[in-house]
């Protein structure tokens, strides 16, 4: 009779532990998540307060912003967490030329914020912020 106990105790708190990690695995969001969002807004250099006009979308799974176009930087699949009313994103383009950009954001509400590095050869990394507005 204690032998089932324990087993079923044992049981109990083996299944408890299992809904408590498939609970916090809830806010792991598909990417696709912010498809269909684009935001309009500025990029700019760590430490500067103005940047340049930039438009950021995200569609079929990936994520594109304008203003990198002259540099060769296409769109790049991104990868998403929701936690609680914000969702953060991740995600990296690459220019055949010009290197490889890290982004790495919020979107919370109406409001996209971040930072992306840029990695360019063997040139010190660059760092700029970027934000913009749901345009749609």
């Amino acid at each position: 009779m204690q032998k089932q106990r324990l087993i079923m105790s044992c049981l109990s708190l083996m299944v408890i532990a299992l809904m408590v990690a498939l609970s916090g695995m809830s806010s792991i969001a598909q990417a696709g998540t912010l498809d269909g969002k684009t935001f309009e807004g500025q990029i700019g250099e760590k430490g500067k307060e103005k940047g340049d006009k930039d438009t950021f979308t995200f569609q079929d799974g990936k994520f594109h912003s304008r203003a990198c176009d002259p540099y060769g930087f296409g769109d790049g699949a991104y990868s998403v967490t929701v936690n609680g009313d914000t969702t953060i994103f991740e995600a990296d383009t690459v220019s055949s030329k010009e290197g490889k950009m890290k982004w790495r954001g919020t979107v919370k509400g109406e409001m996209l914020d971040g930072t992306v590095t840029w990695y360019k050869g063997s040139k010190a990394p660059k760092e700029y912020w970027f934000k913009g507005e749901l345009k749609n």
